[in-house]
């Protein structure tokens, strides 16, 4: 009996097949052949394991042309690509932190060809890409300059390099953490060229541990590390920004706090418990107050230093500013977020991060309701139910976001249901709770209610072997 891999058609054949003249069309002979030779090498291991369900076309031009077909779809897929985020973490630094408003993805669009970044359109001579945004974060803040770089480890980084290179740095012990991805503070801080010195205990640490320090010169600046994101109750202490502005002053030592979120709005707008700003920090008299522009500011990835006129300079001329520098699409959509912020009337509206935190529960039950009756009308059955959610992004720690959500249960399992949904187009991300999927409906963008039914319903009504 001859080896049924002999019947196996060329890949000149192939080309020439029905089918393969339309998908040279798109992706040019080339690619075409390529994805020809996948499936023939399929076809292989399809004999050699005795798979028939494949070895059964051995013979089948239109097999070779459906498998190159789904190579090439494949191929053509984005490594990143949008997903609708369905788990109830408004800031998910896994699925990117904050989406964008309207008018930030309009500037970063507009400005992506060429721009104005480092050019004085008045005078016709070069600019500074460091003169964008600079005066809408001063008027936000009351700072009396600003930088922004690529983000906020980077302005540490650069901030501690430029008070502190080759000299020592105080900060408290119990502000030693981690800022995620297994970042830690004493790192950056080395790292920056400057020497970490550790003041006071886990726990508790007095204005006189930071004084102690800075009086017999082993500490030229001090840091302060806003812990955004753990709580420490029970017994303790720490130095208030204020007692260490003023033993900076009478020491002529320059203090940097280290906010992170970048609230820029009253908590209490939002619902959300009390969050130190940069205008208050400012106007306690920080030099150099650092944000993050992607977590509760609602902005692009970056980082925001605002302070003092002098120390802001001497970190825009530092070497290492250029290796952190921001580019032209960041800048764009965080001016934008940031001119949003001028009229505080219609900021919570206009930024999806602070319209999806300030929802409350009765219109969030009346959206989960909507997806259920659609779900039920494509013949799904699910049930609305109250779940929590969260802030995330590192912020407001042990803080729940009551919200509603649509569970659902899959005929293969709630795995096999997320599974599903997470690869299909748009990938759609939710959690499992009990063996159940649930879809929380705060973390949806406008319009991506109608979107997830029907992802839903697709994915019961297929009647492929992987889906549920």
């Amino acid at each position: 009996m001859s080896d049924p891999r002999s019947r196996i058609p060329s890949i000149d054949a192939l080309l020439s097949s029905p089918g393969a003249a339309a998908m040279m069309a798109d992706a040019g002979r080339e690619q075409v052949a390529k994805a020809f030779r996948t499936a023939v090498a399929e076809m292989r291991d399809a004999i050699a394991g005795d798979d028939e369900s494949a070895s059964g076309f051995v013979e089948d031009p239109t097999w070779y042309v459906r498998r190159a077909g789904a190579v090439l779809s494949a191929a053509v897929v984005p490594s990143l690509r949008r997903v609708i985020n369905a788990t109830g973490v408004v800031l998910h630094t896994n699925l990117g932190r904050a989406p964008l408003s309207d008018e930030a993805l309009e500037a970063m669009r507009s400005t992506a060809t060429y721009s104005n970044l480092e050019f004085d359109l008045a005078a016709g001579v070069r600019g500074s890409r460091y003169a964008h945004c600079v005066q809408l974060l001063r008027d936000l803040t009351g700072a009396d300059d600003a930088l922004v770089v690529n983000n906020a480890a980077g302005a540490l980084v650069l901030s501690m390099s430029t008070v502190g290179m080759g000299q020592g740095v105080a900060v408290s012990r119990g502000e030693l953490v981690e800022i995620g991805g297994g970042f830690r503070i004493p790192e950056v801080i080395e790292r920056s060229g400057a020497s970490l010195v550790e003041v006071g205990s886990t726990n508790r640490t007095r204005s006189g541990d930071y004084e102690a320090v800075v009086e017999n010169g082993e500490a030229t600046a001090i840091l302060k590390v806003h812990r955004s994101n753990f709580r420490m109750t029970g017994f303790t202490e720490q130095a208030s920004l204020a007692d260490l502005v003023d033993i900076g002053s009478r020491h002529d030592v320059p203090v940097v706090h280290d906010l992170g979120s970048g609230l820029m709005i009253p908590a209490d707008t939002l619902g959300l418990p009390e969050e130190p700003r940069a205008t208050a920090s400012i106007a306690a008299g920080a030099d150099a107050v650092i944000v993050s522009g992607d977590k509760l500011m609602g902005g692009p990835q970056a980082g925001v230093i605002v302070g003092r006129a002098e120390l802001i300079d001497r970190m825009r001329k530092n070497p290492l500013c250029r290796a952190l520098r921001v580019d032209k699409v960041t800048l764009a959509g965080l001016e934008a977020t940031l001119r949003l912020y001028l009229d505080p009337e219609r900021v919570v509206s206009r930024i999806p991060t602070l319209r999806m935190l300030a929802m409350g529960e009765d219109a969030l039950r009346a959206v989960a309701e909507e997806v259920a009756g659609m779900l039920e009308a494509g013949g799904v059955s699910c049930d609305v139910v109250s779940t929590r959610g969260a802030v995330g992004g590192g912020t407001y720690p042990g803080v729940e976001l009551p919200s509603w959500a649509v569970e659902l249960d899959g005929p293969k399992g709630a795995q096999a249901l997320a599974g599903a949904l997470r690869t299909g187009a748009p990938p759609v991300v939710g959690r499992i709770v009990e063996d159940r999927l649930r879809l929380d409906v705060r973390t949806l963008l406008p319009g991506e209610h109608e979107v997830v039914a029907a992802r839903v319903v697709e994915v019961f009504s297929s009647s492929g072997p992987d889906i549920p």
